[in-house]
């Protein structure tokens, strides 16, 4: 069977870094077409250059790295350098990047290639808040019916918020474009905070990482050293959640995750609660299903599978 082709849409960020390396070291299920960046977690400039970082460290410097979008929609953008750090990779010391940013902008990329691809036989995978997808679908509707499906990390229902009471990060700095993904038709399927808190980073899994041969094992143990330390302050758990390889482990090994197929909403005018994904896990609403929304993990194949696939890196 040939592997998967996927883009991969992020805003790195360590989790995002690890999601990318799990990608480059499943080539046999996955064929990385290219990665785009977007502003999230730190601002544009920095995420294309740590997407193109994380490449260098796998090995995988052929990989086509393109910017996207610098702002959200509508509003201004909101970053969290408090969890990742001001590069967004703090942590392990990783070397500038040498390999080139390709010219096309990343919705242009992302427009071609699912023009250019067989229907339905791209992935997206994004990472990060939402904002190139739906600028490219905005303005290339015929690519929304080429979508093979959308795998994302975004929303919360059980778990609530993690930026505000309400609302998870990735949604939350850009809900407009949430919205229109959302409502696209493009089959989806999320992993939420309700998943993704439950793949923690524990002391044992992390030395698991750091004791892996190469460079690429320690360099993800320093990663998740870094950023640990404020989720387990702010959440009291026993480790980090390792939030966006969630997205790459469900296209490896989709028996690891269980959810429901329902009607997923974003509020984008709430006083309250902007950005929060509306998920009808009790299906009391009436409105047609539109997302497969994960709610369970199995976090010890979850990590079985992880640390395997970086020990090939």
């Amino acid at each position: 069977m040939p592997p998967r082709k996927i883009i991969i849409d992020t805003d790195p960020g360590q989790d995002d870094a690890v999601a990318i390396l799990l990608a480059l070291a499943s080539p046999e299920e996955l064929e990385v077409l290219g990665i785009t960046a977007v502003a999230g977690n730190v601002p544009l400039p920095l995420t294309q250059k740590n997407a193109r970082i994380v490449c260098e460290l796998a090995g995988k410097a052929d990989v086509k790295v393109h910017a996207g979008c610098d702002r959200p929609l509508k509003r201004r953008l909101v970053t969290a350098e408090h969890v990742h750090g001001a590069s967004g990779l703090n942590g392990p010391a990783l070397p500038d990047p040498v390999m080139p940013l390709q010219q096309a902008h990343a919705v242009d990329f992302i427009i071609d290639t699912l023009r250019g691809e067989p229907s339905e036989s791209v992935t997206l995978c994004p990472l990060g808040p939402l904002t190139n997808i739906a600028t490219a679908f905005a303005r290339a509707p015929d690519i929304v019916g080429r979508v093979a499906e959308i795998v994302l990390m975004g929303g919360a229902y059980f778990e609530v918020g993690n930026i505000t009471p309400a609302a998870e990060f990735n949604i939350y700095v850009d809900p407009e474009a949430a919205e229109i993904v959302f409502a696209s038709g493009a089959p989806l399927t999320v992993m939420p905070l309700d998943v993704t808190h439950r793949a923690l980073v524990t002391r044992e899994r992390n030395e698991a990482f750091r004791a892996l041969p190469g460079t690429v094992g320690p360099a993800v143990a320093a990663m998740t050293d870094f950023f640990e330390r404020f989720d387990r302050e702010k959440y009291g758990a026993e480790g980090a959640p390792l939030h966006d390889p969630c997205v790459t482990a469900y296209l490896l090994r989709p028996d690891l995750f269980r959810g429901r197929h329902i009607n997923v909403e974003i509020e984008t005018q709430g006083r309250l609660t902007t950005g929060m994904t509306v998920a009808d896990w009790w299906r009391v609403s009436g409105r047609a299903p539109n997302a497969t929304f994960m709610r369970e993990i199995d976090a010890e194949g979850f990590f079985d599978l992880l640390t395997e696939r970086l020990a090939r890196l």
